[in-house]
Formats: structure tokens, C-alpha cells, sequence
């Protein structure tokens, strides 16, 4: 058993150690949290290169639009300079899906649903969605997952090595249940208060972020989960986050005119042409059979809208 142990914890020791050099605790610079992260910025960016693309086949390649693709390019560019990651290398890709998705994998690699645009009406509403999954980045929300992931595969190979009964089976299903949750409601609601910060930074009102949650508020029907035990917050759980925020730190803001709504831009680069393109390529399920949480939950990918390939 013990020889048994010292191979497993070599094993570990041997993987972990070939993915590079880990970071440990540090301070997360946008949310000044101390933050267990085992994955560097270096591995962020390739999770980024790799899984990029195999995304965005899956998800009905980009919209066949560059007018409305190079928009939205534009918008995240701009929302991105204002984050505290400023030079990672960021890119805002449209795919060409009916589903009701935003998503953001490591290293600045954000996408956008055309269903998701569709619900939309100004660009203030845009900003609030990209702002939350460049905060999702700039947050590490998708490092802390896979640092917690690493850990439990950890514990599992242990428990499965010292003991004569196999409880790997139950050990590794119970860690499954949490570990696989996606972001937390912690992480999805700071998240939102990171993408206020970044559009407003960039000069959109922070009321864009509160319209589109109840955009998709709207737009979801159904039961829910308990809220201890779903991927994502309720809606109600966010739209009053971002009410308390726009009622204290960023009522200056909510109060002066001079951040922009963008209203008739959006509706002439996204809304007129947008709604003359063929049929989405992707998207089985239909916006309007999704419960609020899964429209909160960005589909099967987990973003919102909640962010990256966890």
C-alpha cells in the first residue's frame, strides 16, 4: 500500500509539475482577493489558443456578418483596455447561434451569441454583457475551477491509494457534484460588478447592465432549481446586485447623461441586419423554451451569462 501511495503522489507530482510552473495563493488584481491559482498566465493564453476555435465549431462558426462581427470586436476591444488585464490577447467573436449565450475562455477569448444579440436593443446592454465575461477573465473565475479540479483528482488518487476499499467511486462522484458546477453565484455576481466597473470605465451607462438581465429575465419560464444548488444565481439574485450598486457606487453615473445608451448605433450596425441573415447554424433548443436560470447560465457552456470552457 505504501509503495502504492509513493507511485500515486509521484504520479501527481510529475503531472502537475509538467504544466508548468504553479503560482499558488496571490492577490487577484481586479477583485483584491486572495486567490488559490495553480494555472499561469502563460497556460491561460494557450487554454485560450487551443480550445478557441474547437468552440466556435461547435457553436456554429462566426456570424456571416463581418459589419456586425468588426462592432462587436470594437466594443470589447475598447471595454477590455479599461480592465486591469489590459494586455492580454483579447478577442470578441459572434458565432452564429440561436442560444442565449456569452461565454469567455482563459487568456481573453470571448464569444457572443447571435441569439443573445438578438434580445438586445442598445449598445449600453452590449457593454454589460462583455464587461461581465471580461470580468469572468480578469477575475481568474476559470483558474480557481481547475486549481480546485486538480486538487480533488489529488484527493481522489490519495483516498484511492491508502485505503483497502475502492472509494475512489464516491469520492470522485461527490466531488463531480460541486467541482463541476461552472462559476458559483459568488463568482457570476462579481462578475456583473466587474463588467459595471469596466463600462462605465468606457463610458456606457450602468443601466445597460441591469436591461439586459431583465431582458433575459423575460425571456426565461419555467421551474428552477433551489438557488443553493444551481450553477448560476437566480436572475432576481443579480438584477438586485446591480440595483444596489446602481443605487450606491455608481448612482453619479446612472444620474449623468453624458454615458452613452447608444441606442440608434446598435439598432443600425446589429438590430436591421441581424434579423436578414439565414438561419443560425447552431441552436437546438429554442430561446423561448429556456428556464431564467439557463439563460443565466449561457447554455451548456457556462457563462451568463457566466464565462470560459470550464
Amino acid at each position: 500500500m505504501i509503495r502504492r501511495l509513493r507511485n500515486v503522489l509521484f504520479v501527481l507530482f510529475i503531472a502537475i509539475g509538467l504544466a508548468g510552473p504553479l503560482t499558488g495563493c496571490s492577490r487577484n488584481a481586479a477583485t483584491g482577493q486572495m486567490q488559490l491559482n495553480l494555472i499561469s498566465e502563460s497556460q491561460e493564453i494557450q487554454i485560450g489558443l487551443t480550445e478557441g476555435p474547437k468552440f466556435l465549431e461547435q457553436s456554429g462558426g462566426r456570424l456571416p456578418d463581418d459589419n456586425i462581427n468588426q462592432y462587436v470586436e470594437l466594443i470589447g476591444q475598447k471595454m477590455a483596455a479599461e480592465c486591469e488585464r489590459p494586455n492580454l490577447p483579447w478577442e470578441f467573436t459572434v458565432v452564429d447561434s440561436s442560444m442565449i449565450n456569452a461565454f469567455a475562455l482563459p487568456g481573453g477569448k470571448v464569444f457572443i451569441s447571435r441569439g443573445l444579440l438578438e434580445k438586445m436593443e442598445t449598445e449600453a446592454q452590449l457593454a454589460g454583457v462583455l464587461g461581465h465575461e471580461i470580468g469572468h477573465v480578469t477575475a481568474q473565475h476559470a483558474n480557481a475551477r481547475m486549481s480546485q479540479a486538480i486538487i480533488a483528482a489529488a484527493a481522489v488518487a490519495v483516498v484511492s491509494a491508502t485505503t483497502e476499499e475502492d472509494w475512489a467511486p464516491y469520492v470522485a462522484g461527490g466531488i463531480a457534484g460541486i467541482t463541476q458546477l461552472k462559476f458559483s453565484r459568488d463568482q457570476e455576481i462579481q462578475a456583473d460588478t466587474l463588467g459595471m466597473r469596466y463600462m462605465t470605465r468606457a463610458g456606457y451607462t450602468p443601466q445597460g447592465q441591469l436591461e439586459v438581465m431583465r431582458i433575459l429575465q423575460a425571456a426565461g419560464r419555467g421551474a428552477r432549481q433551489p438557488e443553493l444548488l444551481s450553477t448560476h444565481p437566480h436572475p432576481e439574485s443579480r438584477i438586485a446586485n446591480v440595483e444596489q450598486h446602481l443605487a450606491g457606487p455608481y448612482a453619479i453615473q446612472l444620474a449623468d447623461g453624458s454615458y452613452a445608451e447608444n441606442r440608434d448605433r446598435f439598432q443600425n450596425i446589429v438590430a436591421n441586419r441581424i434579423q436578414n441573415l439565414p438561419p443560425a447554424r447552431h441552436g437546438g433548443q429554442q430561446a423561448s423554451d429556456l428556464t431564467a436560470e439557463e439563460l443565466f447560465a449561457e447554455g451548456n457552456h457556462g457563462l451568463w451569462c457566466g464565462c470560459e470552457h470550464h
